[in-house]
């Protein structure tokens, strides 16, 4: 485990995928278009364990447990944090500004 805050660790990661799709000559909008697609790729892999938890595939039969979507859930989360900080290098304020006025929608008052 990293020392430091998660973005540090998202950072860390961002630089690493970035500075590896770079060596390979994809463009910064190549590289932002892939993540997504790896972030919609993970999206999939939590629906698929919810599927394997509700043993709604006939073939497969109960295949999951919640813990296996929560894992694929934080997978997916960090992939668009990852996502996030590619794009931008202010990534957490961004993300802050942004679910302080989505938040604004639901909670009332001063978002607690």
């Amino acid at each position: 485990m990293r020392d430091g805050t998660p973005w540090d660790t998202i950072g860390a990661l961002a630089a690493l995928f970035t500075r590896l799709d770079s060596g390979r000559g994809l463009s910064a909008e190549e590289q932002w278009t892939l993540q997504v697609l790896k972030l919609s790729e993970e999206v999939g892999e939590a629906a698929q364990a919810v599927i394997g938890v509700r043993a709604t595939n006939p073939r497969k039969g109960r295949s999951h447990t919640w813990e296996h979507v929560q894992e694929e859930v934080a997978d997916a989360v960090i992939t668009g944090m990852v996502a996030l900080a590619r794009m931008r290098p202010d990534a957490a304020g961004f993300l802050a500004d942004v679910l302080a006025e989505k938040s604004a929608k639901f909670l009332p008052g001063d978002g607690r």
